[in-house]
């Protein structure tokens, strides 16, 4: 009969790949979800009908626990060192981002979705959530080193970058004419879109994320 000490590196391995195939079964279940940008032109309940930028008329359920964000104008000043904020941005060729939109996240949402990606505002466009380390103010706008777990990027923000924060709302806002962003609607089985949160302009801006 084998030593336990001789099997020991084969179980380790079946143990491995058994968790490697749960892990890989377990992210293929994962629903996948769908970014929205739109208006809002009518309500019937929880269902929202939206028109989405590329013209295309979209069903979304929101759940009955849905988080109502209001999307409102701010002024520069209000981005500190240690503020939380997004930034959605165009690469430069020096490598760093020209902002094209700055959110800023209440404190109670710091760490949300911290990192640096691709984003689809714009052809070639980025993301950037992280923490505000440094500002610098420059002749062709405001120059913010920003940090994030895995690195950090400088970020020039010209005097025309809307500025936003992000302000607890409710349902009532979910009305036709809203313009709103939803950042992850979950496809369901059945085709159709349910969101369990939906951040609308304030005062019928668009949200510019």
């Amino acid at each position: 009969m084998p030593k336990l000490a001789s099997l020991m590196p084969r179980l380790l391995a079946a143990a491995l790949t058994l968790i490697s195939v749960l892990g890989s079964w377990a992210w293929a279940q994962q629903p996948p979800t769908v970014r929205i940008r739109g208006t809002i032109e009518a309500v019937d309940g929880p269902l929202l009908m939206v028109k989405s930028r590329e013209g295309t008329d979209m069903k979304v359920r929101v759940t009955d626990n849905v988080a109502v964000f209001g999307v409102a104008k701010t002024a520069m000043s209000e981005i500190k060192p240690g503020s939380y904020i997004g930034v959605s941005a165009m690469p430069e060729p020096d490598g760093t981002q020209k902002a094209v939109a700055v959110h800023i996240f209440p404190e109670n949402q710091r760490g949300v979705a911290e990192g640096f990606r691709p984003w689809d505002l714009r052809p070639g466009s980025t993301m950037t959530n992280a923490t505000v380390a440094e500002r610098v103010a420059g002749t062709d706008g405001e120059k913010i080193r920003v940090k994030y777990k895995d690195g950090e990027k400088n970020v020039v923000v010209p005097p025309d970058t809307p500025i936003v924060t992000f302000l607890v709302g409710d349902k009532s806002e979910l009305k036709p004419g809203a313009k709103i962003i939803i950042f992850g609607a979950v496809q369901k089985e059945d085709g159709t879109l349910e969101a369990n949160r939906v951040n609308v302009g304030r005062d019928g801006i668009m949200p510019p994320m």
